[in-house]
């Protein structure tokens, strides 16, 4: 039967005001648009934002910080105060996620505070002995003394102890006025870097979740392309691991400061680790060996490809829990279960000797990358509730 032309519909009516048949429960699932202001707001807030813009919100704070420092120094006319916008440059600088913020803190208040008393009492002994060279020779052994403490854990500590020693005392020549004001200068840099310190941080647990969820979204696309015969091209493949790569060595980097955020032992954030090599080792052996011939990658999909949704489903349900911790229906995914179908169970009661030669190798490693999944999905599901810090923040008004 053949089909009429279409007649033109007819022009439609401005709506003014809510349809009649509108669904009350689909409208009410929509969120309100929010105002500029609320946007912005949110925009600040939301700690992804913040992780994409890490340099801007760093940049912003410092920048902040050191138009403080100016006002704050020249508005009362303290003299020498280009020092407390030097020591702001040298707490804050360089510090950017929160889990540093309590250690360093205290490490740049000490080694500040320290090397402020040593450089007045080289001033003293200056205005005593009115010998330069003795002054020459005891700065040159502190500068010695807190190099060999550099190098080890109080390291920070012994750096600005001796900045602020040659700040203070300059090379002894300094009146011991100088030294004071400059002294309080340092203070007052101290005081405006801790406060701003705080000002939006970056949670380095943030960081932490999103580079290992982008790293499991790319594993799932990878595995997934391998196991249903999809070409990956070898440019690409490379690529891919470079990116894999880089975002792991920026996890081991943060996992210090996200042992510091939420409360969690260094060592199951070292076994997550393991695992997160572990799967990326197998991933570009299976990319690389059997498995990166077409006809041999289109055999191992007829054979696995039930295996391999499973595993799929599994790493992208984990990503999705580490990206959108803070939603309610975004959790850590159960243990996979393949037993439930068919497929599965023809494909589990299948020997590995049934299958060709070249393809067993590719079989096995599929099983090991599984296995590994599967272990780093439970060690993601057992400390949720530690890296899980939207819900932990939601959570606590109610335990109150």
């Amino acid at each position: 039967m053949a089909l009429s032309d279409p007649q033109p519909k007819p022009p439609r009516k401005p709506v003014t005001g809510t349809p009649p048949g509108t669904n009350d429960a689909v409208a009410a699932r929509l969120a309100p648009r929010r105002s500029r202001i609320g946007r912005l707001v949110r925009a600040v807030t939301s700690p992804y934002y913040r992780y994409r813009h890490a340099k801007f919100f760093h940049s912003l704070r410092v920048g902040l910080a050191m138009l403080v420092s100016i006002l704050t120094t020249t508005g009362i006319d303290i003299p020498h105060g280009i020092w407390s916008s030097v020591t702001l440059l040298v707490v804050i600088g360089g510090l950017q996620h929160h889990g540093n913020i309590r250690k360093k803190a205290a490490e740049r208040a000490a080694g500040t505070l320290l090397g402020a008393t040593l450089g007045l009492a080289l001033i003293l002994q200056q205005n005593l002995f009115d010998s330069l060279t003795l002054t020459y020779v005891l700065m040159s052994v502190i500068a010695a003394v807190c190099a060999w403490f550099a190098i080890g854990s109080a390291g920070y500590v012994a750096l600005l102890t001796a900045i602020t020693m040659c700040i203070v005392a300059g090379h002894g020549d300094n009146m011991i006025s100088t030294g004071l004001w400059r002294t309080l200068n340092v203070l007052i840099g101290i005081v405006i870097a801790l406060a701003f310190s705080f000002a939006l941080p970056l949670h380095a647990t943030y960081s932490w979740r999103y580079l290992l969820a982008d790293n499991l979204r790319e594993c799932a696309r990878i595995y997934t392309r391998m196991t249903t015969g999809v070409p990956v091209g070898s440019d690409e493949l490379v690529a891919t691991f470079i990116r894999m790569g880089k975002r792991l060595v920026q996890l081991r980097s943060l996992m210090p400061s996200v042992a510091k955020e939420i409360d969690q032992p260094i060592a199951q954030l070292d076994e997550i680790q393991r695992l997160h090599r572990s799967m990326l080792s197998a991933l570009e052996m299976l990319s690389t060996g059997t498995l990166a011939h077409p006809d041999r990658r289109d055999a191992f999909a007829q054979r696995c490809g039930e295996e391999a949704n499973a595993v799929r489903l599994t790493l992208l349900a984990a990503a999705r829990a580490l990206r959108f911790a803070g939603a309610t229906q975004f959790r850590m995914p159960d243990a996979a279960t393949l037993s439930s179908t068919p497929e599965a169970k023809q494909g589990a009661q299948t020997p590995c000797e049934e299958m060709a030669p070249d393809l067993q190798g590719p079989y096995w490693l599929a099983q090991r990358f599984a296995e590994q999944v599967e272990r780093l999905r439970a060690l993601l599901a057992a400390s949720e509730p530690n890296w899980n810090i939207e819900r932990g923040a939601s959570d606590a008004p109610a335990r109150q």
